[in-house]
């Protein structure tokens, strides 16, 4: 907490030159007619790409979690605070997984909407806490999507129906995608599962998958792991027989390979390695969300079909 404090302050300083030199917010025009461009932060890898999808050329999008980055370890640097300074509009996963938020909006000076893109999720539940995972079931991708429209129809009403619009399509992709998730997961004899955290409770569950267990048995990465952890994993992955422990991509590999190898399992790492927290770097196979859930079910199905 120290550490993100320092932080903060020493970007309320960049901030508040930038603000005096240009007046804060930066907002483009779009075409004549059409509103201007919207300057967008968005506070993860997912939420930002579904902003770029709704909001078409009508956004210009910052992500504050950068691609590959945990989620759960993020700390906002004087740049992120600037971006926030000169927003129209502020999206949030929601759902507790940015805690830092608060913080980073008032250091930053912004008084503008900040819009929790979570409304109207069924949230998935574990030893009493709510799952923040949302987006990895494509329905509550859609819900997300909404909500975003929404938002940015409020911020520029003059492009209320190209935003409609892209919304449309993009909803038409995302029930594609669910559709056909549903088929290759379907073709599974064996559905155990057993990745780095528990990050994928809402695929699980929208695809009648069986969550054998995690590496870190918590929603957040920064727990700490127990020799007795990693004890139990191993028995249950060899009581269950288990494939295969799938790594993601935004966390070391280690433990994973550790545990996978006792077990006497293969694990799945590299760039095989599964879109969790993050979507990945442009030109990978998880730089949108679209592709990075195609990449995530085609990785599990070929693991656990020995295909």
């Amino acid at each position: 907490m120290r550490k993100r404090w320092i932080v903060l302050a020493a970007g309320v300083l960049a901030v508040l030159a930038t603000a005096c030199s240009d007046g804060g917010r930066s907002g483009g025009s779009g075409d004549p007619g059409q509103g201007r461009v919207l300057e967008v932060v968005a506070t993860t890898t997912q939420v930002a790409d579904f902003a770029r999808a709704v909001g078409g050329d009508q956004v210009r999008v910052t992500s504050l979690i950068k691609p590959n980055v945990d989620a759960h370890d993020y700390e906002p640097s004087p740049a992120d605070l600037d971006a926030v300074a000169r927003a129209d509009v502020v999206l949030q996963n929601g759902v507790g997984l940015e805690e830092w938020l608060d913080d980073t909006i008032k250091s930053s000076g912004f008084g503008g909407p900040v819009v929790d893109t979570s409304q109207g999720v069924a949230l998935r539940q574990a030893d009493g806490e709510p799952d923040p995972h949302i987006w990895q079931n494509p329905r509550n991708a859609q819900l997300m999507a909404a909500n975003i429209e929404r938002a940015l129809a409020q911020a520029e009403p003059a492009a209320a129906a190209r935003f409609q619009a892209n919304l449309t399509a993009y909803t038409r992709q995302l029930e594609e995608l669910d559709a056909e998730v549903a088929r290759q997961v379907d073709s599974l004899a064996n559905k155990k599962l057993v990745t780095d955290h528990d990050a994928f409770g809402y695929y699980v569950d929208r695809y009648g998958l069986e969550l054998v267990g995690t590496v870190i048995p918590t929603f957040d990465t920064s727990a700490e792991l127990s020799g007795r952890d990693v004890r139990d994993l191993v028995a249950k992955i060899r009581a269950t027989k288990v494939e295969a422990v799938f790594t993601e991509a935004s966390l070391p590999p280690k433990t994973a390979e550790t545990i996978a190898g006792e077990a006497g399992v293969k694990v799945v790492t590299g760039d095989d390695a599964l879109y969790g927290d993050s979507l990945g770097p442009a030109g990978s196979d998880g730089d949108t969300y679209l592709k990075s859930v195609r990449h995530n079910t085609a990785t599990i199905v070929s693991n656990l079909s020995g295909s």
